[in-house]
């Protein structure tokens, strides 16, 4: 099997990795071009370019795969890759362009994506911040057969993986990668025998993962505390649940959900700041935040960062 691999964050260098790791000859890599980084905001080069000139591997960034120099060029390059021969397929893995259908159609057994849900619930963008947003009990890895719809391809090989109640973004992000990498590697060995059915997507249960917007990472306290324990889980690390205290904004880590605190304050106050953290009042019940970060600072434990702001106990948080 001659490969090709489109991806660009983390998520997909850990797939490139496994192939990489299991023998699989990756001729070409597709990847989002160089962005600033850093504070230097100096143009850095994407984790999955990063590995493939490790390896040596062509590489290329256009910025539309739809039309223009490089889209075409790219084409040509899957077309082409082997000797002049098509490659026999294109793993995509959280590339961040859309796949028109010469594209699609370029390798001779298509492409294979890894997408880190139970297809077809939380197809989009952001399915593993959703997943954890909406109290899943569950979640996993497909590799889909790719098509023009959005994550509508049928399903070649599906594993779940459990969400425990500790899970951030941050800790299921690698947990998935890892497996998708791994299911990955063992649906190239069936495909070349020929033992990779196609099970077509159920039309019910369908969701989509929207993508995540900072403007979300603001804390309602009139929420319930066991949606805020989610949505602290899920917006770990972006975009960071965020509230303020005397005009600063405070990220907010390592929730708890607490007893409930009935006719104790307003939605916001500060029940209790100690050792265990910020214990704050939610709509029902409270939530006990562990880690704090300012602005400009690396996260610490919430009783420091509490006494470095003059926040204590009966004082209302929020704008």
């Amino acid at each position: 099997m001659t490969v090709g691999f489109a991806g660009t964050p983390e998520f997909a260098r850990v797939a490139l990795k496994h192939l990489l790791d299991a023998g699989y000859p990756v001729k070409l890599v597709l990847t989002q071009p160089d962005r600033p980084a850093g504070r230097g905001m100096k143009l850095t080069a994407s984790p999955v370019k990063q590995l493939a000139l490790e390896h040596g591997i062509t590489v290329l960034q256009p910025v539309s795969l739809k039309k223009g120099h490089e889209a075409e060029q790219a084409l040509q390059a899957l077309k082409t890759a082997v000797d002049g021969q098509p490659l026999d397929v294109l793993i995509v893995a959280a590339y961040g362009l859309i796949l028109p259908q010469a594209v699609l159609d370029a390798p001779r057994l298509g492409c294979l994506n890894i997408h880190g849900s139970l297809l077809p619930r939380w197809r989009g963008a952001a399915p593993i911040h959703r997943a954890i947003e909406a109290g899943d009990a569950e979640t996993g890895v497909c590799i889909m057969q790719m098509e023009a719809g959005l994550d509508t391809g049928p399903v070649r090989l599906r594993e779940a993986l459990p969400i425990l109640p500790s899970d951030t973004t941050a800790t299921l992000h690698d947990k998935l990668a890892d497996l998708g990498g791994r299911l990955m590697v063992q649906a190239l060995a069936q495909l070349a025998k020929g033992d990779l059915p196609l099970e077509a997507q159920p039309e019910v249960g369908v969701t989509y993962a929207d993508k995540i917007s900072k403007a979300e990472g603001e804390i309602d306290w009139a929420q319930p505390a066991s949606v805020l324990q989610r949505r602290l889980r899920a917006f770990d690390p972006f975009p960071g649940a965020n509230t303020q205290w005397r005009g600063e904004l405070l990220k907010c880590f390592d929730p708890v959900e607490a007893s409930a605190q009935a006719g104790q304050g307003q939605p916001g106050t500060v029940l209790a700041v100690d050792a265990q953290g910020l214990l704050v009042q939610c709509g029902q019940g409270a939530l006990r935040v562990a880690t704090l970060q300012k602005a400009g600072s690396r996260r610490a434990p919430a009783l420091q960062v509490a006494q470095a702001v003059g926040l204590q106990a009966g004082n209302c948080l929020g704008t």
